[in-house]
C-alpha cells in the first residue's frame, strides 16, 4: 500500500534535495522552515499570524509585535520557536514520552495558564476533553496507550517503515488520544516533522488552506477505524511541497529584467 506515493515522492525528494536544500546553509535552510512552519501549524489552531508576521516576529522579537495581533498570538508564536528549536538540537534524542512532554511543555509555556490556570505544560491532562465538535473519550484512557505508541512508533522505523507513513500513523493516533490540556496539535506536528527530520527529509507543512482536509482526514480515523486518508494526504501535501518549490526556484532562477 502506498507505493505510488511513496515512489512519486522519493523521486521528487532526490530532485528536491539537489535543487533547494543543498543549495542553502544549514542554518539558512532550518530558519525558512522554521518559520514557514510556525506560521501555518499555529494558524491552524486559530493564530492569525501571517508568515510575514512570523519572520517579523522571528527575527526581532517580542520587542516587534506586528500590528493588529495580540500579545497571546505573539506568545503562541514565539513559544513554536522554542519548540522547534528545542526538537531540532535533539534530532538523536530517543523517540519516547520524555521528548513529547517537553515538546508539549515549550509549546504551551507561555499561553496555558491564558486558557486553562490549573494545568501545567508539559503534563497530561486532568479532565476529558472536547474540540470543535468532537468530544474525546475518558482522558485516563486515552493517556495510558500513550507510551505505548511511542515506542511502537520507534519500533517502525527501525523495522524500515517509510517515514512518512510512521510520521502521519503516530499524528493521526496522537491526536486521536488528545493527552495534553493544550497544544496537541501543535506537538503532534512537531513530533511527526521530529520523524522526518531525524530520518533527512524536508518537513511537512501543513498549510491553512488544507486545514478543512487535513481535520477531515483526523475525523476519518475516529469514524472509520482507519489512517489512509491521513497518510494519503501526507504524501499529497509533501509532493506538493516540493513540486512547487522546485517550479519557484527555476523560474526566479530564469526571470529577466528589461529597462
Amino acid at each position: 500500500m502506498f507505493e505510488q506515493e511513496i515512489e512519486t515522492y522519493e523521486r521528487l525528494r532526490q530532485e528536491y534535495e539537489i535543487l533547494v536544500t543543498r543549495k542553502m546553509s544549514r542554518k539558512e535552510w532550518m530558519e525558512y522552515n522554521e518559520i514557514l512552519f510556525s506560521a501555518h501549524s499555529c494558524a491552524i489552531e486559530g493564530n492569525s499570524f501571517t508568515v510575514d508576521d512570523t519572520r517579523i516576529l522571528r527575527e526581532q522579537g517580542m520587542a516587534m509585535i506586528p500590528i493588529g495581533r495580540s500579545l497571546l498570538e505573539c506568545a503562541e508564536m514565539a513559544d513554536h520557536f522554542r519548540a522547534f528549536d528545542f526538537l531540532v538540537s535533539r534530532l538523536d534524542a530517543p523517540f519516547d514520552e520524555q521528548l513529547l512532554k517537553a515538546v508539549n511543555q515549550k509549546v504551551t509555556e507561555h499561553t496555558l495558564s491564558y486558557k486553562a490556570g490549573d494545568a501545567i505544560p508539559g503534563e497530561y491532562t486532568t479532565e476529558d476533553m472536547a474540540a470543535g465538535d468532537t468530544l474525546f473519550g475518558r482522558h485516563e484512557e486515552l493517556i495510558a496507550p500513550v507510551p505505548s505508541l511511542m515506542a511502537s512508533t520507534e519500533q517502525a522505523l527501525r523495522n524500515g517503515l517509510h517515514p512518512m507513513v510512521v510520521a502521519a500513523r503516530f499524528h493521526g493516533y496522537f491526536e486521536y488520544l488528545h493527552p495534553f490540556r493544550d497544544g496537541n496539535g501543535r506537538t503532534g506536528r512537531l513530533m511527526s516533522n521530529f520523524i522526518l527530520l531525524r530520518a533527512g527529509h524536508p518537513l511537512l507543512i501543513i498549510k491553512r488552506e488544507d486545514r478543512e482536509r487535513y481535520i477531515n482526514a483526523l475525523k476519518q480515523i475516529r469514524k472509520e477505524g482507519t489512517d489512509e486518508h491521513l497518510i494519503s494526504l501526507f504524501f499529497h501535501i509533501a509532493i506538493k511541497r516540493m513540486q512547487q518549490e522546485k517550479s519557484q526556484k527555476n523560474s526566479n532562477s530564469k526571470m529577466v529584467f528589461f529597462f
